[in-house]
């Protein structure tokens, strides 16, 4: 059985992905991604490698927010990780740090309690259908993407899916990324095409 708020925790995490990022004093915007094995990705300053104590904040530096203690492990863009800052692109485009990272969560606090940071590393079920569904969404059903943003308060020109998970649906815009959010955990591509149906108003 899934604890509850293990579950709304990693919600929060995937529903977030531009939030503030605080290192020793100083706090600077962070933009990231979440890689298909679970991974946390983003890019970094020097400074930031360098930081004793590092916490991702998401959305904002409250005591609201997802709060997680993170380390950061820099990685190559040449190297084996590189997809990762490809992928990272398709959601953000060019970033203003050349460097890279994974934030490894040592722990996270959110909704008053703390919850085990290597239990938010939760690998995407739907990751090797993804491709696959944005490519549905954005070149065959564009008209149900933009219809499925409006139904869920975004009125998005041109809308990009460019991700799927079991928590939902993220979209690119020209103003940064929004999300579509599930009622249902989407288990299976078969759950995904009827989620995006259904949110498009396509359904039987």
């Amino acid at each position: 059985m899934t604890d509850p708020l293990l579950d709304q925790t990693i919600a929060a995490l995937r529903a977030n992905l531009e939030g503030e990022f605080q290192f020793d004093e100083h706090l600077r915007p962070m933009k990231i991604v979440i890689a298909p094995d679970g991974r946390v990705v983003g890019p970094v300053m020097v400074a930031m490698l360098q930081a004793a104590e590092t916490t991702l904040f998401l959305p904002q530096a409250d005591d609201d927010s997802l709060q997680l203690l993170v380390t950061l492990e820099p990685f190559k863009e040449e190297g084996p990780d590189g997809a990762l800052a490809d992928r990272w692109r398709i959601y953000h485009g060019e970033p203003e740090d050349v460097n890279w990272a994974v934030f490894s969560i040592d722990a996270a606090k959110y909704l008053g309690a703390v919850v085990d940071g290597q239990a938010l590393r939760v690998p995407n079920p739907l990751s090797e259908d993804e491709p696959r569904l944005c490519r549905l969404m954005n070149h065959e059903q564009p008209e149900a993407l933009a219809r499925s943003c409006r139904d869920a308060g975004f009125e998005i020109e041109s809308p990009i899916m460019v991700g799927i998970d079991p928590y939902g649906v993220d979209v690119r815009a020209r103003f940064g990324v929004v999300r579509i959010e599930s009622s249902e955990r989407l288990a299976s591509a078969d759950d995904a095409e009827r989620f995006l149906q259904t949110s498009a108003g396509d359904a039987d």
